[in-house]
């Protein structure tokens, strides 16, 4: 919750709200308690407009019963100015810079690539899921990771790092049985009974993999690297020089993967500006205040809220 001159005036936390995981019901209840804390020091008639920014936007706007649980926690909190619904992508832009025209690069447990025109999403590419698509994901780290320890236990050679730290989180153990198809079956059925996304929560054994300097984890950082960089090119132009925001967990923290990423950018678009998404409410307050605004009002307002 923000003034229009910048100055933080609430903030609030609560669970889950994407409706696509969780449920348009239960991701409601959530926003209802996050609103509720932000307005704990705001009476909610003052608020001119919002923005609720999130995973699964589409969902929500394309299903009328889950607008409807979204509505109701909007007024249950006081709130009767209108709001705006975004994708995290959008948000994850704004977070990053004040260009109204841009690129977005999202890696998390999924990926996703956009275009943004006046500050609106215009073409994506990827953001698939882990089934379709997806690559250079956190999900896809993880599958790469155990799809390159199978290949050494089919091959019966010494496993690679990655490969014990692979053996160790999902089998508890490193030890291979003396026919090592027994560990690859066993290996299969572990994945396999699990959801698939959970993969993703192997991929910071790749990145420690990486830091150690196993060879293959390396390639399989090179080759996320290289798919994200091509879902880049899917929606920019080869000369573009409007800014490039980095989002997601695997590229706004220190990770071999932003580097890689970030340098592979920079070669191609070499006049663009590079930036890590930051604060996603503040981005999400920022967004709310366009209608209200001038172009020089809203830069302001940005390096206020967002430091740039």
């Amino acid at each position: 919750m923000v003034s229009a001159t910048g100055d933080r005036l609430g903030d609030g936390r609560a669970g889950g709200g994407n409706p696509t995981s969780h449920g348009a019901e239960r991701a409601a209840e959530e926003l209802r308690t996050a609103l509720g804390a932000a307005l704990a020091r705001v009476d909610p008639k003052l608020v001119r407009a919002g923005v609720i920014g999130l995973a699964g936007a589409g969902r929500l706007l394309a299903d009328p019963a889950g607008r409807a649980a979204f509505d109701q926690a909007w007024h249950d909190v006081g709130l009767r100015c209108p709001y705006t619904v975004h994708g995290d992508a959008l948000v994850a832009y704004a977070s990053g810079t004040a260009a109204t025209d841009g690129t977005v690069l999202i890696a998390g447990t999924g990926a996703i690539a956009a275009q943004v025109r006046d500050l609106t999403l215009d073409r994506t590419a990827d953001g698939h899921g882990w089934l379709l698509g997806d690559a250079g994901s956190g999900f896809w780290l993880g599958r790469a990771a155990v799809q390159r320890t199978l290949a050494d236990l089919d091959c019966h050679r010494e496993p690679a790092p990655l490969s014990t730290l692979v053996l160790a989180e999902l089998l508890g153990s490193t030890e291979i049985a003396a026919n090592p198809r027994d560990t690859v079956d066993t290996l299969v059925q572990v994945v396999t009974r699990r959801p698939a996304v959970e993969l993703a929560a192997l991929a910071p054994l790749v990145i420690r993999a990486h830091r150690d300097g196993d060879p293959a984890a390396v390639a399989i950082v090179a080759e996320a690297a290289g798919h994200l960089a091509d879902s880049v090119a899917r929606v920019r132009a080869s000369d573009a020089s409007t800014p490039i925001v980095l989002g997601g967990g695997l590229l706004t923290g220190n990770t071999p993967l932003a580097e890689s990423v970030t340098a592979t950018l920079a070669g191609r678009w070499p006049d663009a500006p590079l930036s890590r998404a930051g604060d996603g409410a503040a981005a999400a307050a920022w967004l709310a205040a366009q209608p209200f605004v001038d172009v020089k009002e809203a830069n302001e307002l940005h390096r206020s809220l967002l430091g740039h």
